[in-house]
């Protein structure tokens, strides 16, 4: 059974940064393709970025591109969102997720595996 366990949410003001983890179990990852979404109050859920476990290449949404930076750790099996220059529009419930592919897609409900969401809110 996959589990992933998403950490590492607050309060910020705009221009600050915040480190998101995401600790991942059960499964041997190397085929998995991790990604992050995020989901505003009122809102869809949107692809923020994958990363794909096996040689660490990654893909961003354009809206957060020179901002965002994922990456993960082999030994600690943990993912993470080091988001920088935040915005008031990056509020939002941040969720880790899972596809057991070296493929990937941007629609949440593609996705098999999801964690419980971290609360990112930015002030301006």
């Amino acid at each position: 059974q996959v589990q992933l366990v998403e950490s590492g949410g607050g309060l910020v003001q705009a221009g600050d940064s915040l480190r998101l983890s995401c600790a991942a179990s059960g499964r041997t990852f190397s085929s998995y393709t991790m990604g992050w979404f995020r989901q505003a109050p009122g809102k869809e859920r949107r692809f923020v970025g994958t990363i794909r476990w096996i040689d660490g290449s990654t893909y961003y949404a354009d809206s957060v591109k020179g901002r965002f930076t994922i990456s993960r750790d082999n030994d600690k099996n943990t993912l993470y969102l080091q988001m920088n220059s935040l915005k008031p529009e990056d509020t939002a419930v941040y969720y880790c997720a899972a596809l057991p592919t070296v493929l990937f897609t941007t629609t949440p409900r593609d996705w098999n595996y999801w964690g419980q969401g971290t609360q990112v809110t930015v002030s301006s």
